[in-house]
């Protein structure tokens, strides 16, 4: 389960980059409840979506030539030019190379060797997401690669998590959490499907994933995978905002 207690390993900041913010806060504003915050004129565009004043995404516009519009998720880390060194050291690739957001912290942003995008985020004045796990925030993470075992020692390395072999039904799942004594359950690794790319994928926790699932259609998204339970977790579904970035929706059990 994800917290606001950031442990090293832990998710604890993710954004969107997009190629137009500003219909980008249109469709999870309305979709989400989510206010759209900008980060000021020194910050490029960027801004924070928040919800009942607290930050629970960053997005930005896209800052590289070819790339495509998606979520990324942040790990925490204390020393960013350490992990960038290790990521490297493991078989992944540096995309961006450390560096300070103001005061506000330091970031980097790492290709993994299944091809997956991520970032780390070393605090600063802020610390990360401000609320996780409620309606409107975050929920839980899924990476997606060919041959999920390829990517078990690079994130053991990287980041000194604990993977553990489960299966939902008949679907074999690689658990993922930190490491320590407060270890937190933070995603899942599954196989890609033929013919797509290796992504993160980015769980929201919604009241009611089917009526999530009609809003997002009317707002301009697109249905990827239709929602479906899973027995002691919740119902979900896969969806893509008008741009091509895709997240998931869930109302969990419980």
């Amino acid at each position: 389960m994800l917290t606001t207690r950031y442990v090293p390993g832990a998710p604890n900041w993710i954004d969107l980059g997009t190629p137009d913010t500003e219909a980008a806060a249109a469709f999870y504003s309305s979709l989400f409840g989510w206010h759209f915050q900008e980060a000021g004129p020194q910050a490029g565009g960027y801004g924070f979506f928040q919800l009942d004043g607290k930050t629970v995404a960053g997005v930005g516009p896209l800052a590289q030539e070819g790339a495509l519009s998606a979520w990324t998720p942040y790990f925490h880390t204390s020393d960013a030019d350490a992990t960038a060194k290790a990521v490297e050291q493991a078989g992944g690739t540096v995309r961006v190379a450390p560096d300070d957001v103001f005061t506000k912290g330091r970031m980097a942003g790492f290709t993994d060797p299944g091809g997956a995008e991520f970032a780390v985020w070393q605090p600063g004045t802020i610390q990360g997401l401000d609320l996780v796990t409620e309606n409107g925030s975050l929920a839980w993470l899924e990476l997606y690669v060919p041959g999920t075992e390829a990517v078990r020692p690079f994130y053991q390395a990287v980041f000194d998590w604990k993977v553990q072999d489960i299966t939902f039904g008949d679907m074999p799942y690689l658990l993922l959490s930190t490491s320590g004594d407060d270890s937190q359950d933070l995603g899942g690794v599954m196989s890609l499907q033929e013919g797509d790319r290796p992504h993160w994928l980015a769980y929201f926790e919604v009241a009611d994933c089917d009526a999530s699932v009609v809003r997002a259609r009317e707002l301009g998204g697109d249905l990827v995978a239709p929602a479906a339970d899973i027995e002691g977790v919740g119902r979900f579904a896969v969806l893509s905002d008008p741009h091509g970035a895709r997240f998931a929706v869930i109302t969990s059990v419980g």
